[in-house]
């Protein structure tokens, strides 16, 4: 393998598709995002796992998440105090999005939506948000009750959906600012992790310059 992934020798872009009816009032679903809100990791450029389909989608009350993980043989397993070492995803958004800080500020987020670790016996599904390691400012942390979260178990495997309301993005002005920094990690213990640019050998947890660029799109 190459010393450096091919995926971090490019900017990325993603064009994140306007969706009007969100978060649904529906029990079943908070969110329904088309194909083309697809977070494409590009995992053959370098061989890396992909086995999540990613998508995000925002209107101009927030941003929509769903996240489906497939080909799983066992159950999800975390710890809601180990959140990145837990089955699920990690969502940066840097609702600023310059990325030209290697630290993060106060309109950085890290959310965590974890398919267990939560609950008495840690194998319930999870919302938790941290603070970002070595932050220049810390964004105000959002509590359970502050993000509607849904998770559901699938044939092989799991799907989450979620809604970060303008309410928990620090400084999310889509009018203003319509790029945002964004990156993901979804961990699985039987899978890897996926994420959509540089690998754990990075610090892409704590560096919003290796951050990819979300632009908020009308069509």
């Amino acid at each position: 393998m190459p010393l450096l992934p091919n995926r971090f020798l490019v900017r990325l872009m993603y064009a994140c598709p306007y969706v009007k009816n969100m978060p649904l009032d529906d029990d079943e679903s908070i969110v329904d995002l088309p194909e083309a809100a697809r977070i494409d990791p590009f995992a053959d450029m370098d061989s890396a796992p992909n086995f999540a389909d990613v998508r995000l989608g925002w209107n101009e009350t927030g941003i929509g998440l769903s996240v489906t993980v497939k080909g799983k043989d066992n159950f999800p397993i975390g710890d809601v105090a180990r959140p990145r070492q837990s089955d699920g995803i990690t969502l940066w958004i840097d609702t600023r999005g310059d990325r030209t800080s290697h630290r993060g500020t106060r309109t950085c987020h890290q959310f965590h939506f974890l398919a267990a670790g939560g609950g008495p016996n840690k194998d319930e599904p999870a919302f938790v948000q941290s603070k970002i390691h070595r932050a220049l400012g810390d964004a105000p942390l959002a509590s359970e009750s502050d993000v509607p979260f849904r998770y559901e178990k699938t044939k092989a495997g799991y799907r989450i959906e979620a809604f970060l309301s303008a309410n928990v993005l620090t400084g999310f002005d889509p009018e203003q600012y319509p790029k945002l920094g964004m990156f993901y990690a979804v961990r699985d213990f039987e899978k890897g992790e996926q994420t959509p640019g540089a690998d754990s050998d990075f610090p892409f947890a704590e560096d919003p310059s290796l951050w990819a660029t979300l632009e908020l799109v009308q069509k």
